[in-house]
């Protein structure tokens, strides 16, 4: 009986998310009410409540009470959620969390590496200055910068003009300052050698040189895969 309405709720889901393909809504968009729903997928009303419940925890449906129920922003919070949950759950999975994402934003930021090029050769690039400014001056008073630092990569994603590229990149930042407190104190190297790697991306993606940004993204990323390893290291031993 159990496996039969969680059968019914999955079969609901599905229906639902057909039916949002079907009639072209987007994002914000009202959807049925809960009767029509009932009636357009023939199904009980538990079962539209509990798919409903399931989709809005994906971020696929928005339910705003006294309103109703539209179609949620699809985001990448699910995923950030789960990845964040996975660390907190499992000792030491947490490094492992950080690394992998630490890993993949590097892959990305290297694969896209000809189009940050291309897109920011001879461009104003003021707002990308201004963050790696604001970094060089908070590394010299030995304080840390997520808030630029995320800021840079969001301000070059929207250059490319690649909504999920955008989605990662704030996705991965949330899973990243959720953990990375485990690395404790970061050194004061490490924040000299970050900025300056900001730096030397813009220089490079300004003057057209794809070679010496990618070196560049390089340099962004070695101290903290380096930090990870050293505490794997300690962990491990």
């Amino acid at each position: 009986m159990k496996q039969d309405r969680q059968d019914g709720a999955r079969a609901t889901v599905n229906a639902i998310k057909d039916l949002i393909l079907s009639e072209h809504l987007r994002p914000g968009d009202p959807m049925p009410t809960e009767v029509d729903l009932v009636e357009k997928l023939g199904v009980s009303r538990s079962s539209v409540r509990e798919a409903i419940r399931t989709l809005v925890a994906l971020d696929i449906l928005e339910v705003r009470h006294g309103t109703g129920t539209f179609v949620g922003q699809l985001s990448l919070r699910p995923l950030v959620e789960g990845m964040v949950f996975r660390g907190v759950l499992l000792p030491g999975d947490d490094l492992s969390v950080l690394r992998e994402v630490v890993e993949v934003r590097k892959g990305l930021d290297l694969s896209l590496a000809p189009r940050v090029v291309e897109r920011l050769s001879g461009a104003d690039t003021a707002d990308l200055r201004v963050c790696v400014e604001e970094m060089k001056v908070l590394a010299a008073q030995h304080t840390t910068y997520p808030v630029q630092d995320r800021q840079f990569h969001l301000n070059l994603a929207e250059r490319l003009g690649n909504a999920l590229y955008g989605q990662l990149v704030a996705a991965f930042w949330d899973i990243h300052t959720t953990v990375a407190p485990r690395l404790g104190v970061v050194g004061q190297r490490d924040l000299d050698v970050t900025a300056a790697a900001h730096e030397a991306m813009l220089d490079a993606a300004v003057s057209g040189d794809l070679e010496a940004y990618r070196a560049a993204v390089e340099a962004h990323y070695d101290p903290i895969l380096r930090v990870l390893d050293d505490r794997h290291l300690v962990t491990a031993s």
